[in-house]
């Protein structure tokens, strides 16, 4: 073959973190040694959908073998009523959006990376260690990458201050995701106005990634961009109903641009060629997951993972392990232990107590030393892993 390929993929780790992580645990399998593995490690939801989510869906899915409820392609931008209805949710946190200000996609990790489409030669801005597919995504699309450390002395909470003095001048991409994966830790509105300040300032673009903001338990905390002085101007917000309604498998979230953000008609443009819209029978769940019925079980269900994260915090504490995260996200962030590394912890969780979780390396190298568990499992599950993990510590 002699066409030439994206040779940016060459700039590549070899490997996608998870696949890794899926290699090593399928090689322990192999071996035939130790006991059920219980995993901490990959970011996705235990719990079933709602029944009122559910429900939904299924008489949305029988209707469409009706002529009078069949539905072809849709409005790109997304159902006039699901984008009204999450207008409205916005306006419950004093966040005022038209609803043609709101993008439905099929989950925000693809918007994530579609956004480069529409933005030229930018040097992109990232935090380390961070969400793998900011800079992959990144990478893929050619631009220069630069990092600011994300550690324990700003409480993984970088601000503009941290910026590298050699871009520090440079209008950037920025990716900021609150609460943040992998750390838990969550910006206030006064961290957040810092950055939308020098945004505006420096002619930069802000993408916030909000995908666990339902998490958030503490009431002064942002749970929108949008909800900063400024924001409408110079940021992008993605959100998700993954975390919240369980919709991994489902596939649903949504973009939003203000009308005051030269990118919106691009980011319209660049839908309308390159999407068909999110498929109708998910959005119909999504809808069913912001009514009233819809969020009262949604939210028990991250009120059960939120103490599935407390009892991980609480066997850490006893042991006198620092970790962030816990409170108002469902990843705890711990240092590992008797100063090991982050893969070297990772293969004695596995061998000795057969957990998995996320080395910290694997979300960059400021990463290294630390360790990702996540809340997202039964509630047995945790319990047992936290006796296994006490044999350990």
């Amino acid at each position: 073959m002699k066409i030439n390929i994206n040779e940016n993929f060459a700039r590549l780790q070899k490997k996608y973190l998870f696949s890794e992580i899926h290699d090593r645990v399928d090689k322990f399998k192999a071996s035939g040694t130790g006991n059920r593995i219980i995993s901490l490690g990959i970011g996705d939801v235990t719990l079933p959908l709602s029944h009122t989510v559910a429900d939904e869906m299924a008489r949305t899915a029988k209707n469409m073998s009706r002529a009078e409820g069949f539905r072809g392609y849709g409005d790109t931008a997304g159902d006039p009523i699901l984008r009204e209805a999450i207008k409205k949710l916005y306006l419950s946190r004093g966040v005022s959006l038209d609803s043609n200000e709101i993008f439905i996609n099929d989950g925000s990790k693809s918007d994530i990376g579609n956004i480069n489409d529409v933005l030229g030669d930018n040097d992109t801005l990232i935090f380390d260690p961070v969400y793998p597919v900011y800079f992959d995504s990144s990478i893929i699309s050619g631009r220069r990458v630069h990092l600011v450390l994300a550690n324990r002395e700003n409480n993984f909470l970088p601000l503009p201050d941290d910026i590298p003095k050699s871009v520090s001048d440079k209008a950037l991409v920025i990716y900021i995701c609150s609460p943040n994966n992998p750390t838990g830790a969550v910006f206030s509105k006064a961290m957040l106005q810092k950055w939308v300040d020098f945004a505006l300032k420096s002619g930069s673009l802000i993408i916030f990634d909000g995908a666990y903001e339902s998490y958030i338990a503490e009431a002064h905390l942002p749970h929108s961009i949008f909800e900063i002085e400024g924001a409408k101007e110079c940021a992008i917000e993605m959100c998700s109903f993954s975390k919240s309604a369980g919709f991994t498998g489902v596939r649903c979230g949504w973009t939003a641009i203000a009308r005051e953000n030269p990118i919106k008609p691009l980011w319209e443009r660049r839908q309308s060629t390159k999407f068909n819209g999110a498929s109708y029978i998910s959005q119909r769940g999504a809808l069913a997951a912001l009514s009233p019925e819809g969020a009262s079980g949604c939210a028990l269900n991250v009120a059960y993972y939120m103490e599935n994260a407390q009892i991980i915090a609480e066997a850490l504490t006893k042991k006198g392990i620092f970790f962030t995260g816990g409170k108002n996200a469902p990843y705890i962030w711990m240092q590992c232990p008797c100063g090991m590394s982050s893969w070297g912890f990772f293969d004695t969780l596995l061998n000795k107590a057969q957990i998995v979780g996320t080395p910290g390396v694997g979300f960059g190298n400021g990463g290294e030393g630390y360790f990702r568990l996540t809340a997202f499992n039964s509630r047995e599950n945790i319990l047992e892993a936290i006796q296994r993990l006490n044999t350990v510590l």
